[in-house]
């Protein structure tokens, strides 16, 4: 845990109801469930502060935050300083942006999903590699099966990104947006302006084609040497279990709270 950054802070969202995985998450926050043996939110604070992060927000429901507050303090323990804020109901991924821009205060971000997890060789150093590219916005683009849940993204053969489309029917790629941002200081001030979408959320998707307005967005491919996995659903938390049980050797080193 050295080699902090003074350029960058990272928010992590972990908010939400989690109501695809009911009954466990009416008595305890998704984030704060197990995967393998150590609770979730450990595993995208650990890609944060592995990549350089030392200055933390998570943003939690208002019912859970003194249970993340239990579980993690202050993170001086660690070397890192967290903070908290409030997700009063679910808005959308974008929500983050609005209820951290005061707090960034016109620093880079980096904006984690508190149920995304990420391994694979030297990210880390991928990610604050990242950082140091970054001229606007970075998406990390994953291949899946199944692109019609999240958001996909369609790019040339130089790997400019073309466009961006929300859980679209008919996906023209199968690389999806995952849960891992980085933004510039311009970011919290576009997240004020967004309108709610059909969904009654503030898209993420709508803050990265802001981005791709500007020709300022750069694709950070991750190939079939890395792992991404959203853990919102009972067979995904399962896998993300056993993976992290299978290769907890190569990781526990990694993954650094204790």
């Amino acid at each position: 845990m050295n080699n902090f950054r003074d350029d960058v802070k990272g928010v992590i969202l972990a908010g939400g109801s989690g109501t695809r995985l009911y009954p466990l998450t009416k008595i305890v926050s998704k984030q704060l469930l197990h995967i393998y043996n150590k609770p979730m939110i450990y595993y995208p604070l650990s890609v944060l502060v592995n990549s350089g992060v030392k200055n933390v927000m998570i943003i939690t429901t208002p019912e859970d935050q003194e249970s993340f507050k239990n579980l993690l303090n202050n993170g001086s323990q660690w070397g890192i300083e967290i903070e908290y804020a409030v997700q009063e109901k679910p808005e959308g991924i974008a929500q983050a942006l609005i209820i951290s821009e005061q707090w960034v205060d016109k620093m880079k971000t980096i904006l984690m999903l508190g149920d995304n997890l990420f391994f694979g060789p030297d990210i880390n150093n991928i990610i604050r590699r990242s950082i140091d590219l970054n001229d606007g916005a970075t998406i990390f683009g994953y291949k899946v099966p199944d692109p019609e849940r999240f958001g996909v993204i369609q790019f040339d053969e130089n790997k400019n990104v073309l466009s961006i489309e929300e859980k679209p029917e008919k996906p023209n790629s199968n690389w999806a947006v995952t849960g891992l941002y980085i933004y510039d200081g311009e970011v919290g001030s576009y997240a004020k302006k967004l309108k709610k979408s059909n969904r009654g959320e503030y898209e993420i998707t709508d803050i990265n084609n802001i981005y791709l307005k500007q020709k300022k967005i750069r694709l950070e491919f991750l190939d079939e040497n890395y792992t991404w996995l959203d853990t919102g659903t009972f067979d995904s938390l399962l896998e993300a279990s056993n993976y992290v049980k299978k290769f907890h050797r190569e990781f526990k080193d990694k993954i650094i709270f204790d």
